[in-house]
Formats: C-alpha cells, structure tokens, sequence
C-alpha cells in the first residue's frame, strides 16, 4: 500500500524536505506567539496577530519561501498562514468601519469589543487548526 504523502491517483507527490517542515512550524509557532503575547500582556490578540513583529515576520518567512513549497501538502499550509494573516488584517479594517461611526451612539463600543474577541477565537483557531494538521503531516484544505 502507498504511503498518502508518497503519492497520489496522478503520481508520485513531490518529497518534501524535513528543513522545510521545520521552517513550517516554525512560522506557525511565531503566529502562536504573536496570539500568546496578546493573550498575556496589555496588547489584544487581534493588534499582537496583525501588528506584531512576530506575525510580521513569519508573513515574510512565508513569502521568502513560498516557491519551495509549490505541489507538496506544505503549500496549503503556507497559503493558510498567508491568507489568516491577511484576512485578520481586513476584518480589523471592517470592524473599525463599522464601529467607528457607530461609537457616536455609543452601539459601536459593544460591537467593537465583540467583533473583536469574535476575531481573536477565529485567529487563535486557524494557528491550533493548521499546526495540528502539519503535525499530521496533512495538507490544509482551504
């Protein structure tokens, strides 16, 4: 029987390189960082994930690499850590233009908050959710 990671109904997968897994978790692990340091100090999850050094950093990890990964599992982790970063970074301009106007009539405070924390769970969740999958050595269906 074929190993999963070996090959596929079209062939064999590429082999991945065991310092590229490890270049992976390490990128999964400073957006880890980034949502421990929100958690444990003054800073929120979302302004730690987004403007923090170490999201920052593991974002360009991933680009500086990101050709290396084309057509093994690790892409799919590398466009999820990509787009998570991304996408937190849109949903904290959504929320600030919808709340923002709204503070006036002071609705906007409870809704920032929430859609704040609401954010951070979603954050924290895609980091857990892809780190465990590298672990397994599976790919990240998007």
């Amino acid at each position: 029987m074929a190993d999963d990671l070996t090959s596929n109904a079209t062939g064999p997968a590429p082999s991945v390189d065991a310092a590229l897994i490890t270049y992976t978790h390490v990128i999964y692990g400073l957006h880890a960082l980034a949502v421990l340091i929100g958690l444990t100090t003054a800073a929120t999850v979302v302004g730690s994930f987004v403007g923090g050094l170490p999201s920052i950093v593991a974002v360009i990890m991933n680009y500086a690499r990101r050709r290396e990964t084309r057509g093994t599992f690790l892409e799919s982790h590398f466009r999820w850590q990509i787009r998570t970063f991304w996408f937190a970074l849109l949903w904290v301009l959504v929320i600030w233009a919808v709340t923002l106007p709204l503070f006036i009539v002071l609705i906007g405070v409870p809704l920032f908050f929430a859609g704040f924390v609401a954010l951070a769970i979603w954050i924290a969740y895609r980091v857990l959710r892809g780190w465990l999958a590298l672990r397994d050595r599976r790919p990240m269906y998007i």
